[in-house]
């Protein structure tokens, strides 16, 4: 079965690789070393500190893992060349129509979304609803509290 692709902008595909790197350099020899302290406790079958210890490592083992699957099936979104419609690594700002309420989001790879910094997934309700639709379109986004309208007041 076919991996899924990642899609990441540079600086997404960037952070990972460092996040990757630290992972791989500084975490995996701390945990190495919190577990040879706890082995030099003594017996193992009682010892609360290489159990905790183990499943760190067995934590940090999984995350490089997931890193890395992400890393090798990343596709990088080259920058934006046409400012006419949506595309994923396009800055769209848009207007509740209902709230009047205007925000600015980045649309990036599911990998990459962050709400917290306006950054939003292609693959969420209104990232998807938005790819492809260009300024002064108004969008359907059908959320749990029903149809929401929006509309695309600016596209960079």
């Amino acid at each position: 079965m076919a991996e899924k692709k990642f899609l990441l902008t540079q600086d997404g595909y960037d952070k990972l690789v460092e996040k990757l790197d630290y992972l791989k350099s500084v975490r995996r020899i701390e945990v190495s070393e919190r577990l040879k302290a706890a082995i030099a406790l003594g017996d193992l079958s009682e010892n609360s500190e290489y159990d905790d210890a183990k499943n760190e490592q067995g934590r940090l083992e999984s995350e490089i893992s997931e890193l890395e699957a992400k890393l090798r099936n990343s596709e990088i979104i080259q920058a934006q060349t046409s400012h006419s419609e949506v595309v994923i690594g396009s800055t769209v700002t848009v207007r509740d129509v209902e709230l009047d309420d205007v925000a600015t989001y980045m649309i990036v790879g599911s990998t990459e979304a962050d709400p917290d910094n306006n950054k939003i997934s292609d693959e969420s309700p209104l990232g998807n609803a938005l790819l492809g639709k260009g300024v002064g379109t108004v969008v359907q986004v059908h959320a749990p509290a029903g149809v929401i309208e929006f509309e695309i007041l600016e596209l960079r």
